[in-house]
Formats: C-alpha cells, sequence, structure tokens
C-alpha cells in the first residue's frame, strides 16, 4: 500500500475506488446478471442440488451426503446444464444399486428469462426426484 500526503493524489486515488465500483455495477446491470438459482430462506432448499458448470462428481458427492440426512433429493438443472443432471441422477440410481437409490418424479418445464439485449427468452428447466428405497 502506498501512503501519499499530497491531498490532489488522495482524491484521485478514491475517486478511482470509486470509478471501480461504478464499473462493477453498470457491468452487473448491463450484462443483465442475476442470481435466478439463489434460494433465499426457502425450506426446499436443504434437499436440492442445483446443477451448474462444476465437475460431474462433485454434485454426485453432494447429492450423496444429502441423501444420508434425507429420504430425498431434487436434482435441478436449466438450459445445458440439463444433460448433466440426468447424468447425476443416473449415477445416484445405477453405479449405488446396493445402496438403494432410485428415481422418483421427474418435472420439466420451462421459465422465461430476460436476455442482456431486453428480449424474454424461454429457458427449459427440469427437476429429478432422487430418493431412498426404505
Amino acid at each position: 500500500m502506498i501512503i501519499v500526503s499530497n491531498s490532489s493524489t488522495s482524491r484521485s486515488l478514491s475517486t478511482i475506488d470509486d470509478s471501480r465500483t461504478s464499473v462493477k455495477e453498470t457491468f452487473m446491470k448491463r450484462s443483465g446478471y442475476k442470481n435466478y438459482m439463489s434460494t433465499g430462506n426457502r425450506p426446499e432448499a436443504k434437499d436440492t442440488v442445483f446443477i451448474g458448470k462444476k465437475p460431474l462428481m462433485a454434485y454426485v458427492t453432494s447429492a450423496l451426503i444429502q441423501l444420508a440426512n434425507n429420504q430425498r433429493v431434487l436434482v435441478k438443472a436449466r438450459g445445458l446444464s440439463i444433460g448433466r443432471a440426468v447424468d447425476v441422477a443416473q449415477i445416484i440410481a445405477r453405479r449405488t444399486e446396493g445402496s438403494g437409490y432410485s428415481i422418483g418424479e421427474i418435472k420439466i418445464g420451462s421459465e422465461q428469462l430476460e436476455s442482456q439485449d431486453g428480449r424474454t427468452r424461454n429457458v427449459s428447466t427440469i427437476e429429478i426426484e432422487v430418493k431412498r428405497n426404505s
């Protein structure tokens, strides 16, 4: 860290810090970035695995950990991650046959999202229930 006693220099440094903040805020607004997969305080978040771009086995491990505590886990994905969600559910159900997991209800749908250019687009969604056999 550089400390300069000149008051004009310190003013310009604070302007740079302010401009960095405004650039980030502007980027977030222009890009249309929204955290659609945030769970907030919804109770369903405890038994839900949202599929993204991490390695496949990270989601499998997360779902298995949740299945150790819960009777069922929901695997949710949107868009290009749908195939990965299906893979996660299949790995849990087929590769762990002796453990007694099976695929339950499967829901498909679509959501309308606003793109960066202001148009509304339909994005496919899937929700796969993986449950523990009793």
